[in-house]
């Protein structure tokens, strides 16, 4: 048995920070990883994803590129080159983040699958990994989530892939039907589509389904026009087809393709952790206070696990909020994006939830089609739309659809963040021509949101 005054089980986004700040410390801290050091992030989600859209959105500008003037010829996308980049990429950045890790004088660092017996008093909890037996009386979980399987008649019977398998791929799949129109579903269909596979997205409940109904619309829009076949409906069963897959939707429809990728939401992986003893909701994620404290003394959950965002950056920042005395996590603005070619971005409240709020909304909003530089630049697909509150004038949200979207919705975001109040985002002084400079532009244009 070996004695820690911390272990933080997960080397994710949020556990690699708190452990190197505790042995800052002069604590004697374990951090133990089960898969590898990054958590989704950096092994099969942010960061190999948006090193392969790089690809998919060359591909898509070269064979626009007679649209500018410039030609090319027949464009042709080689996906053992493109893919083999990203593992080039993402296998710096992995071995980089080992070594630090390795490096920090005072910090265990162990590979393996943990099993966590706490201690309802919070004295000294108990770890086992590898055989061993670790104690310590502060324990910080930061084993994340993993892509579901949902209990659809044959899917055992076939190889259906979730983005861990799709991006082990070396060859480019000949048709890909993705069950699931959210964001892992969409980005993935649209990068694999401009790579040359046949795409089909089994959308149950429409694209982007959290999103207004004008973004969904225009997204479908979108992908209809890059060939991608979207269905409303949903997978009942699945069953091998010759080398392939067989797939049926509930209206009857089938379909055949040689690879099936679920992208159906995530599920908690509390349920590694074995008889924990902490406090789990109905789905299996930890309940915690704005602290990050969960229901056992001693015991603290950050990132995906514990259900206040499911993204690198609020699992990061719940390591910079956990590591401040004075911050808690109720006061965070949600931020995030899709990365689509546009990409979406999103802070706040969308139309829907602003409708039911029972304030007194009011919306500005700008197409991208009169934004003078999508203009310019023949990316015009899109819309800009912010929501602020007419009594008080505190910005609510905002949607923004186009090029750029990604950074320009932390604009909003710092400033509904700050508190700061519409008027003063609407007076300031923009650059042109610029994306940006349109966002004080509609703010003179409030209308009450229908």
């Amino acid at each position: 048995m070996t004695s820690y005054d911390a272990i933080v089980i997960g080397a994710g986004q949020a556990g690699p920070g708190v452990a190197s700040s505790l042995v800052g410390d002069g604590k004697h801290v374990a951090i133990i990883e089960m898969v590898r050091a990054g958590g989704t992030c950096l092994n099969h989600g942010c960061k190999p994803t948006k090193a392969l859209r790089a690809s998919a959105v060359v591909a898509n500008t070269a064979r626009r590129a007679a649209d500018y003037g410039v030609h090319t010829g027949a464009v042709s996308v080689d996906f053992g080159t493109a893919i083999g980049r990203v593992r080039s990429i993402i296998g710096e950045m992995q071995r980089s983040l080992d070594e630090w890790i390795q490096s920090v004088d005072g910090l265990d660092y162990i590979m393996g699958t943990a099993q966590l017996r706490t201690d309802p008093e919070g004295r000294q909890h108990q770890v086992t990994v590898n055989g061993q037996v670790l104690t310590a009386p502060q324990v910080y979980l930061n084993v994340g989530a993993r892509a579901s399987r949902p209990p659809i008649d044959g899917i055992d019977s076939i190889s259906a892939m979730t983005e861990v398998e799709l991006l082990a791929l070396d060859e480019l799949p000949q048709h890909l039907v993705i069950v699931g129109g959210g964001y892992i579903g969409c980005e993935f269909g649209q990068m694999f589509r401009r790579f040359g596979a046949q795409v089909t997205i089994l959308a149950g409940d429409g694209i982007a389904p959290q999103e207004d109904e004008d973004v969904q619309q225009i997204l479908t829009e979108t992908f209809a026009e890059e060939g991608i076949s979207v269905i409303s409906g949903n997978l009942t069963q699945a069953k091998p087809h010759g080398d392939g897959i067989e797939v049926t939707v509930d209206d009857g429809t089938s379909l055949v393709g040689s690879h099936l990728l679920l992208a159906t939401g995530r599920v908690s992986n509390s349920d590694l952790l074995g008889d924990h003893g902490v406090t789990t909701d109905e789905s299996g994620y930890f309940v915690i206070d704005g602290r990050y404290a969960t229901s056992v003394p001693g015991v603290w959950a950050l990132g995906d696990v514990n259900r206040h965002g499911a993204f690198t950056h609020t699992s990061y920042q719940d390591a910079q909020i956990l590591l401040d005395p004075q911050r808690t996590v109720d006061g965070r603005v949600p931020t995030y994006a899709m990365f689509t070619d546009p990409p979406l971005g999103r802070v706040g409240l969308n139309s829907e939830q602003a409708r039911a709020s029972g304030r007194k909304v009011l919306k500005a909003e700008i197409k991208m089609e009169s934004v003078s530089r999508a203009i310019l630049e023949s990316e015009t697909i899109g819309v800009l739309r912010i929501l602020v509150d007419g009594d008080t004038e505190e910005i609510l949200g905002a949607t923004i659809l186009g090029r750029g979207a990604d950074e320009l919705i932390q604009l909003i975001g710092v400033a509904q963040q700050a508190g700061v109040r519409y008027p003063t985002v609407r007076d300031i002084l923009p650059i042109h021509p610029t994306m940006a400079e349109y966002v004080p532009t509609v703010l003179r244009s409030l209308e009450p949101l229908a």
